[in-house]
Order: C-alpha cells, then sequence, then structure tokens
C-alpha cells in the first residue's frame, strides 16, 4: 500500500510540474513559432529574445514573431516590419543570420535612422526636396537627408508599430493604416505586406489602397552579409545584376533623369564581381555615393511574376543569395555610411561595407521624374508587388 501511494503522489507531482510548465508557456504567448533560441544547436547564432521586444512605442505594443522550417529561420518585429533574425545554412550546414540588426527593440529605436531590416514606405528612396506635385496640387514632405525626403520622411513605416496577424508558422501577415496627410503624403493609405517562409527563402508581398490618388514605393531594407553578421566588410562577395544601364545621380543622390549604360563603368555587375573591386573607382558616380549607392535599371522592366534580377555569393561560407522581384529598379546600397557605432547582435560594430542593401524598388524620386515608371496609385487600384530573397549554398 505504502509503494502504490508513493508512486500516485510522484505522479500526481509530475503531472502537475508538465501543467505549469504549459501554462506558464500559454500565458506567455508563446507558441512553437515563437520561441527564442534555446532549442538552437550549439554554436548556431542565438535569436532575439521576444520579450525584449515587447515594449510600447507611442502607445502601441511591440512584438516580435518567429517563423520556421528545416532550414531557415526568421525572425520580425512589429516595430517597422523589420527582419531581425535569418539563419540559412552555410556550405557545411551551420546556420549562419546574414541579417545586420539588434537584440531588442531598444537597439532600433535608438538608432532608428540605419533602417536595418524594416520595411519601407511611404516612399522608399529619395524625393527631391522634399517636394512632389499630383493632379495640380504640390506637396511638401520632410527633409530628412539633406535637401531631400528619404524612406517616407522622419516618421516613416520604419518607425511605425505595424498589426501582426500569424497565419501559421511560416506566415506573417502585418497591416500598417496611414492617414492622409501623414507625413505630408496624401490619402489614407492601407498597407498589408506578407512575410511567408518558403523551402529556401523568405517572400515578401504588399499590397497598399489608398482613398485619394497619392505616390507609393514600398521595399525592404535589410542589410546582408552572407559571411554572417558582425564579421566585417562584404567586399569578397560575388555580386550580379541584371541590368544593362543604370540610374546616375547629382551630389544629393538624386537621379539626372538618365539612363546611362553600365558598360565600361563601376556599375557593370552583368557579370559575378566583387563589391570590393570597384567600390572606390576614380569615377564621378562612386565619389557621388562615397561607393555604392544607385538605382538599376533591371532588364525586362516590371513583371506580372518575380524573375531573378541579382545573385550574391560569399566564397568564404559558401552562401548563394537570389533576389526575385517584379519591381523595374533596385537599389544596391554597398553600406557606405555605416560608422561603425552601431554595434549588431553578435556585439560587433559595423563598419563601412560591412552590409550590403538590395532594395527592389521603383526609381528614386519618380514623382519628378516624368519619364521613369510611375508610382502613382489611385483609389480603386491595388498596389502590388513580390519579392524574394532565395538562399542556397556553393
Amino acid at each position: 500500500m505504502k509503494h502504490l501511494f508513493l508512486t500516485a503522489f510522484l505522479a500526481a507531482l509530475l503531472t502537475g510540474c508538465n501543467q505549469k510548465n504549459t501554462s506558464q508557456q500559454e500565458s506567455s504567448g508563446m507558441t512553437d513559432s515563437t520561441t527564442t533560441s534555446a532549442a538552437q544547436p550549439s554554436g548556431a547564432p542565438r535569436l532575439a529574445e521576444r520579450t525584449a521586444f515587447q515594449k510600447e512605442v507611442d502607445g502601441k505594443k511591440a512584438d516580435l514573431f518567429v517563423l520556421k522550417n528545416d532550414k531557415l529561420t526568421v525572425s520580425v518585429t512589429t516595430y517597422g516590419g523589420r527582419l531581425v533574425n535569418l539563419l540559412v545554412p552555410d556550405r557545411n550546414g551551420k546556420p549562419v543570420d546574414v541579417s545586420l540588426g539588434y537584440n531588442s527593440l531598444d537597439g532600433y529605436l535608438t538608432n532608428n535612422e540605419s533602417y536595418f531590416g524594416t520595411l519601407v514606405g511611404r516612399y522608399g528612396n529619395r524625393i527631391a526636396k522634399g517636394k512632389f506635385t499630383l493632379d495640380g496640387k504640390t506637396y511638401s514632405l520632410p527633409v530628412n537627408n539633406g535637401p531631400n525626403s528619404l524612406h517616407g520622411g522622419k516618421k516613416g513605416f520604419n518607425a511605425r508599430i505595424w498589426n501582426a496577424r500569424q497565419v501559421d508558422d511560416k506566415t506573417l501577415e502585418l497591416t500598417y493604416v496611414s492617414k492622409d496627410g501623414e507625413e505630408g503624403y496624401p490619402g489614407t493609405l492601407t498597407t498589408v505586406v506578407t512575410y511567408t517562409l518558403q523551402d529556401n527563402g523568405i517572400r515578401i508581398d504588399y499590397r497598399a489602397t489608398s482613398d485619394k490618388s497619392t505616390v507609393v514605393n514600398l521595399t525592404n531594407h535589410t542589410y546582408f552579409n552572407l559571411n554572417g553578421e558582425g564579421s566585417g566588410p562584404i567586399g569578397d562577395h560575388l555580386l550580379t545584376i541584371s541590368a544593362d544601364r543604370y540610374t546616375p545621380v547629382d551630389t544629393t543622390l538624386i537621379p539626372t533623369g538618365e539612363l546611362a549604360p553600365v558598360e565600361g563603368t563601376p556599375f557593370d555587375f552583368r557579370k559575378p564581381t566583387p563589391i570590393g573591386q570597384r567600390a572606390d573607382a576614380d569615377h564621378p558616380q562612386i565619389k557621388a555615393g562615397g561607393g555604392y549607392d544607385h538605382n538599376f535599371v533591371l532588364n525586362g522592366g516590371q513583371t506580372e511574376t518575380p524573375r531573378r534580377i541579382a545573385t550574391v555569393e560569399s566564397p568564404q561560407s559558401g552562401i548563394v543569395m537570389n533576389v526575385l522581384t517584379t519591381e523595374p529598379g533596385v537599389q544596391f546600397y554597398g553600406g557606405n555610411f555605416l560608422t561603425g557605432q552601431e554595434v549588431g547582435k553578435s556585439g560587433k560594430p559595423y563598419g563601412k561595407r560591412h552590409g550590403f542593401c538590395l532594395e527592389t524598388q521603383h526609381f528614386p524620386d519618380s514623382p519628378n521624374q516624368p519619364d521613369f515608371p510611375s508610382t502613382v496609385l489611385k483609389p480603386g487600384q491595388t498596389y502590388r508587388t513580390t519579392t524574394v530573397y532565395e538562399f542556397s549554398t556553393k
């Protein structure tokens, strides 16, 4: 009898402990698809802790969500819709975090203008002198980049809390409603961005509607380093861009309107070329941007379905990233303005050219450039665009 009583007591105690652990997990809002890095293999990069992103910003609570499959892990915060972690396997199967960023929301709040991993809107890239005319009316935008407006203004989509709906462990839907007049833009714009984890990459679908005519140019501003964030310069990465032309810029990085050929210039990436090979070339456009910070005119223009427009390969890690998009342009930014003051997830500073961006887009300053593809969105129309970042090894 004594033995039976002791067995029953131990069983009840074990059951109670399991129930308590389950209860604690449910009360924290954590599910299998939103856990942190506790189960990561030894030596793997650690995912950001969810609790480090659960705080209020402008009266709205920020949060962190994780999407996983057998190969990839992506974490996204609702503050700016940012990609916080992007873990992909290298040639040896070891997970590598290839996106620059911070381990807490405080890092992004303190260094918001670095735009690490963020969704950009209403207008990605620059608008000259912060002004454009639409339907006979001139609109003034906040000037936050020299004489120009950059990435939606002083408080663009990167500084907003997005509403989130996690569809499943591979899909996250983010929504933000930008009111008429926000940052000077006309119309109430409703934007829905869906992150979908695919077998070998992350797909980003953008959708937007407006109740007034407005201009829209949405993109993602992830900084990549295929050797791993915090690993130093990206000059050894081999870059290919399917573009015969690019848009030269003035001294404030506004396009001149010319669609110039890349042939014979440092902007010819039609064959795999190390990013650092010509980043300091004696060329007026390289000097204007302090390196690469230019829009490339993609061959084939805007398309209905995503097609491959760029490839980046790291000889060191063996990681290969293909970029697919429906957009007519891509901004290749070589991280020229990183200063080393930004200390990232691994505790290491991000210095000059420690990361690169491939921001799929319509062209910079299109509202003031009638010969560029239009960025006007009218009531009754739906803005749609898709970009995919695919990963493999070589």
